[in-house]
């Protein structure tokens, strides 16, 4: 079997570890049945050894396996990592879900995607990135007794993603150092309201309006800090068409929504004022992870 699971950005500016989506920028897995357990990576992390011997992927695969009573098989797992690593954009929620799944099909148990969510909750307790990875779509989501809860919705086929990607990592650790124990009323106003708006405008469409909601006073210029550049990027597309910029994940990607004639625009201004940072354009993903069985 292989499957496909896809990149996330996630807070969204005013959603701090509640709003997500997912775009259409996927880490593959394919799992062969073999003799012997062995590993092959193409893509990020294809330089790192260590990921052969401790890969998250697998690790949880196996503990998954192991709960449905089917350990001790042996795969050939081939890994192809098209998302960055602590780049905001979801890797590591990619391979939770992935994993999660990939078990699943591999032992022939029946899952809904609510399982899966609710299982990936063990392995990464903010559900902004996992719940994209599994709905695709924008989601708001919220955990009440251990289980998340979700709203989604679909994405237009009008819009794009254009993400720029620095050439510097954001430690996710390290990104929630910089952040206070506490905030005034004003933050915490700000960021209930810019975010129910914000869902809001997802959930009707109306995607003009999201550059108003898109307004963060908790997280997102603390973070930014780091890499000071970012702010810039946030100038330069709000100047050319943007409808919202905001800081995806913990950075350092920065996430741009565009309708699609303006998106080749908006990627030649940013390449072209950050030569040394990649800027991608890509559409969005309305389904989430997806399975195919390999040829024989």
């Amino acid at each position: 079997m292989k499957i496909f699971a896809p990149a996330t950005s996630a807070n969204l500016g005013p959603g701090f570890d509640c709003l997500g989506l997912a775009i259409k920028l996927y880490n593959e897995v394919e799992i062969k049945p073999a003799s012997f357990t062995s590993v092959s990576i193409n893509g990020y992390g294809s330089d790192r050894a260590a990921l052969k011997k401790n890969n998250a992927f697998i690790g949880i695969f196996d503990e998954i396996l192991g709960e449905l009573g089917a350990a001790g098989g042996r795969y050939r797992f081939e890994f192809v990592n098209n998302i960055p690593f602590s780049r905001g954009l979801g890797s590591s929620s990619s391979v939770i879900v992935g994993a999660i799944a990939s078990a699943y099909e591999i032992a022939g148990f029946k899952i809904s995607r609510e399982a899966i969510l609710n299982k990936a909750l063990k392995y990464e307790t903010h559900p902004d990135n996992i719940s994209p990875v599994v709905w695709g779509g924008f989601t708001a989501n919220i955990v009440a007794g251990g289980e998340v809860f979700t709203k989604k919705a679909r994405l237009s086929e009008d819009l794009r993603a254009v993400v720029v990607i620095p050439d510097s990592a954001i430690s996710t650790k390290q990104s929630r150092g910089k952040l206070p124990k506490n905030y005034t009323m004003s933050e915490t106003v700000n960021n209930v309201s810019h975010a129910s708006f914000l869902t809001a405008c997802f959930l009707m469409g109306d995607y003009d309006s999201l550059r108003l909601a898109c307004v963060d006073k908790m997280h997102e210029e603390r973070r930014m800090s780091a890499l000071p550049e970012l702010f810039e990027v946030r100038k330069i597309a709000y100047e050319n068409g943007a409808l919202m910029s905001s800081l995806s994940g913990s950075g350092s990607t920065f996430f741009n929504l565009v309708y699609k004639d303006v998106a080749s625009r908006l990627k030649a201004a940013l390449q072209v004022a950050f030569p040394k940072f990649r800027v991608e354009i890509f559409e969005l993903d309305n389904d989430g992870f997806f399975i195919t069985q390999s040829k024989k």
